[in-house]
């Protein structure tokens, strides 16, 4: 991992003004998506990606996305959670619409005071997905390795 993305990581992960949640109060969608307070648009949980699950390239790509998002439902329902919207990392004008994360807000949720996506990372369920101030890097097309591990 580069310098950069340890020092992002570390920012995202750092504790910052957030809203204790209910483990009710949100459902998970995959391994980086969840919808709060059982309200429309789904959230982008920032700084990783997990495996796809409804369009995996492979099935292994397909389980690893199950195990992510089957682990991230284990860390809400154990509860200790707080919940933060965040900026978008989009062009000025396109937050809401399809072409900013597909419609979908952005946030941050933290388990006992750490991040998800750095639990999932470390689980090897995820990987680093950092994005500037208006744009991501393109999504990997493949995370896994033949050995159906993330890279």
């Amino acid at each position: 991992m580069s310098f950069r993305t340890l020092f992002l990581l570390a920012i995202v992960s750092m504790p910052a003004i957030a809203e204790p949640i209910d483990p009710d109060d949100v459902r998970v969608i995959d391994g980086d998506t969840i919808r709060v307070y059982h309200a429309q648009p789904n959230v982008r949980l920032v700084g990783f990606n997990a495996p796809e699950t409804r369009r995996a390239e492979c099935d292994a790509e397909a389980e690893l996305g199950a195990r992510a998002t089957r682990r991230l439902r284990d860390l809400i329902r154990a509860g200790h959670l707080d919940f933060i919207y965040v900026k978008c990392s989009c062009p000025e004008g396109t937050e809401g619409t399809f072409a900013c994360n597909y419609g979908r807000d952005c946030g941050t949720l933290r388990s006992n005071g750490k991040d998800v996506g750095t639990i999932l990372i470390e689980e090897g369920l995820a990987v680093p997905f950092v994005c500037g101030a208006t744009h991501c890097p393109r999504t990997p097309s493949r995370l896994l390795k033949k050995t159906g591990s993330l890279d």
